[in-house]
């Protein structure tokens, strides 16, 4: 969960957003030395007295200006595809949930299981409990086990929506017609929340997602209750 002030990311919830953070780490990194150094050779031409006509005109310097940032987006784009490529890869999923955006609210189904799903409808601000988020909590929560892979199929009734989890590295546009899908693996238990990130309407701001990630023996118990229930 992000706090006021905080200039970075949320802690990482999966192994996925824990490579992107370091990717994140690995190119801003880059990024300093690159200014650092820039900032460095403005200062001392403007301040040098000097003047060598080896560093005006030279072959060698040329070369180096030429191979030097090649090597550099190199350095970056090799993690970075390597990261595109992680984010497409599901293998043997435990579990599959639907995500369905609608003006406003989103709905979620349990494929794996023949009679479970329900709507997850925002929070209004006068019925939030101490310690609930407005703006963020949900009425109903899509509740996952820890250390499973699970595949979220996402798609849209009416306009363009986006599924998005910050703590999972998850943004996913849920699209009329169209059926998306992406994979995450939960690290550890916790309640891990995101908003829709695609301009849906009037009421975009309000149609939060909430994650819960409980221990497998959980979840079964869950899904149990919440199959009885309907």
């Amino acid at each position: 969960m992000a706090h006021p002030t905080q200039l970075g990311f949320q802690d990482a919830a999966s192994p996925l957003m824990e490579e992107l953070l370091h990717f994140h780490d690995h190119a801003l990194m880059i990024v300093i030395l690159i200014s650092t150094m820039v900032l460095y050779i403005i200062v001392a031409m403007v301040t040098a007295k000097f003047t060598d006509k080896l560093v005006l005109d030279s072959q060698e310097i040329e070369i180096i200006w030429t191979v030097l940032p090649a090597i550099i987006l190199i350095l970056i784009a090799f993690p970075s595809l390597r990261i595109l490529y992680l984010m497409d890869e599901i293998n043997d999923p435990h579990l599959t949930i639907k995500a369905i955006g609608h003006q406003w609210y989103w709905s979620y189904e349990y494929t794996d299981y023949e009679d479970l799903g329900f709507d997850s409808y925002m929070t209004p601000t006068q019925d939030l409990t101490p310690g609930q988020f407005r703006l963020l909590e949900a009425d109903h929560r899509m509740v996952t086990p820890v250390e499973s892979p699970i595949r979220v199929l996402i798609s849209a009734e009416d306009v363009l929506h986006s599924w998005a989890i910050p703590a999972l590295g998850v943004k996913v546009d849920a699209v009329p017609g169209r059926l998306n899908q992406t994979t995450f693996i939960i690290s550890r238990p916790g309640v891990f929340f995101g908003q829709c990130s695609e301009i849906c309407g009037a009421n975009h701001s309000f149609m939060p997602i909430v994650v819960e990630a409980v221990p497998l023996q959980h979840f079964e118990n869950w899904s149990s209750l919440m199959i009885e229930e309907a």
